[in-house]
């Protein structure tokens, strides 16, 4: 990392998760059986903080400092070198918010309801893998950009694997509303899917 500005983006995402984590820890419900009213607000709390992360996170990368903490004629952020470091950053925390989701989910529980258990898999099975494909977005940065040009594309593929893995995760959210109408409903009803309802229209 260079500059200041990756330094400050880890402090802040060690802040998030830090804070997250302690909220899930109270209700840990791993391996038991919960009501339909109960997982689903605990899916969309998990589900809605990561996407609020990751708008965070994403609005960063788009936007950085115009000019250098040390004072540079350029700007390090717009530097292939740096720009690359800046985006690795953001991905490194776009992770760390995604272990911290899937660890949400987990503890979430399983909804006693007709469906419950296959519902529970398929949004477990979701977080698992918009982990893994932003882990692979990360590791895709290994290799530095020679040119701003290249640094940009890979700016474009990061932000194109948060926005795939967002859409991803609010159809999974739609398809066990359709698989369990009893879990459709208490996704409905929940205060928290309301609000992540909200996000995604607004």
């Amino acid at each position: 990392m260079r500059g200041w500005v990756p330094w400050l983006l880890a402090a802040g995402g060690v802040l998030l998760v830090l804070v997250v984590g302690a909220l899930i820890g109270n209700r840990d419900k791993s391996g038991e059986s919960v009501t339909a009213g109960e997982w689903a607000q605990s899916i969309c709390g998990a589900v809605g903080v990561w996407r609020g992360d990751l708008e965070g996170i994403v609005e960063d990368i788009r936007t950085p400092p115009s000019q250098a903490v040390t004072g540079t004629e350029e700007p390090q952020s717009e530097t292939p070198q740096g720009r690359t470091s800046f985006i690795r950053s953001g991905l490194e925390l776009a992770v760390a918010s995604a272990d911290t989701m899937v660890e949400g989910i987990e503890r979430a529980g399983t909804p006693e309801t007709a469906q419950g258990e296959q519902a529970a898999q398929q949004v477990t099975d979701w977080a698992d893998s918009a982990h893994d494909a932003l882990e692979t977005a990360q590791d895709s940065l290994d290799e530095e950009a020679d040119t701003l040009g290249e640094s940009i594309a890979q700016l474009a593929s990061a932000a194109g694997a948060i926005r795939i893995t967002l859409a991803e995760g609010v159809r999974t959210l739609a398809d066990v509303a359709v698989l369990d109408p009893e879990l459709g409903q208490a996704l409905r009803a929940s205060s928290t899917c309301q609000e992540l309802r909200a996000k995604v229209t607004s």
